[in-house]
């Protein structure tokens, strides 16, 4: 089975990414940043937060639907704030998106907030709110079940250090992949967690067995060449002892993102 996660950047770069995931075909994509404004009119959108701004694909989840058509699509939204169009405002979710090959059972899933509730009137203060999604499925073709859990961690303004916040939305996330998760499964917990490799977020997840892929196979970096700031971690995917990973890899070329794409075969 083929599972790929990334922060998908509001679909900056739609004109690469999604050549690029029709080509990689994964049987379990799990996207983080994704935007879904269901009544917009133009192609693109603009996102404002004070001296940031960002060019968004409006209908960005229907977009990967249409690129997708042989998988399942479930959009999490974490929050419903404003994009900015031509000569239009639109109302806009923002949040994660999973999709499964249509002929892989879903036996389990839960979504949650590990940091704050769903935000219906904007985006919210810095940190805002943010939820996980885990599924529990099972592979035909090696008689076993997976459960695959992905989050989008807070983004702190003054960085990527340790918070309380931080811990708590480890340990949150930790309980719903618990929560899906049989005590036999392949489990797999992947996203964008905005965290240094040392943080205490994989102390909590190693508590049901995960290690981290990225870490401990030497890669040196998660992010593309369109991201110019410091730090080069921010993306990881983790595995416990019932998971094979025949390969792992991080995908640099094509550059879809700001983010790689992190790619495992098991």
């Amino acid at each position: 089975m083929k599972i790929v996660s990334l922060n998908a950047w509001g679909g900056k770069l739609h004109d690469v990414l999604m050549p690029y995931l029709r080509q990689a075909d994964p049987d379990v994509l799990c996207l983080q940043e994704v935007v879904h404004t269901p009544l917009a009119t133009d192609d693109w959108l603009t996102y404002r937060d004070g001296d940031h701004v960002l060019p968004q694909r409006a209908r960005f989840f229907r977009d990967l639907c249409d690129a997708l058509p042989e998988h399942a699509a479930i959009f999490s939204p974490n929050a419903e704030g404003v994009l900015h169009g031509k000569d239009t405002d639109f109302a806009s979710q923002f949040g994660l998106a999973t999709f499964i090959r249509r002929d892989i059972p879903v036996i389990g899933q839960a979504v949650g907030f590990v940091h704050g509730a769903f935000s219906a009137h904007g985006y919210g203060e810095h940190p805002r709110p943010r939820n996980a999604h885990v599924v529990r499925l099972y592979d035909r073709k090696q008689n076993r079940v997976l459960t695959i859990g992905h989050m989008h961690g807070l983004r702190d303004l003054r960085g990527k250090m340790d918070t309380p916040q931080r811990t708590v939305q480890a340990e949150r996330f930790a309980d719903l992949l618990r929560s899906v998760a049989g005590p036999d499964d392949g489990l797999i917990a992947c996203g964008d967690f905005n965290v240094e490799p040392g943080s205490i977020t994989f102390d909590i997840l190693g508590t049901l067995g995960l290690v981290d892929l990225v870490t401990t196979r030497g890669f040196k970096s998660t992010r593309t060449s369109h991201y110019t700031k410091q730090g080069r971690f921010a993306d990881y995917m983790l595995v416990n002892a019932a998971v094979d990973p025949r390969d792992f890899t991080i995908v640099t070329d094509p550059e879809v993102s700001d983010h790689c794409p992190l790619q495992l075969v098991t």
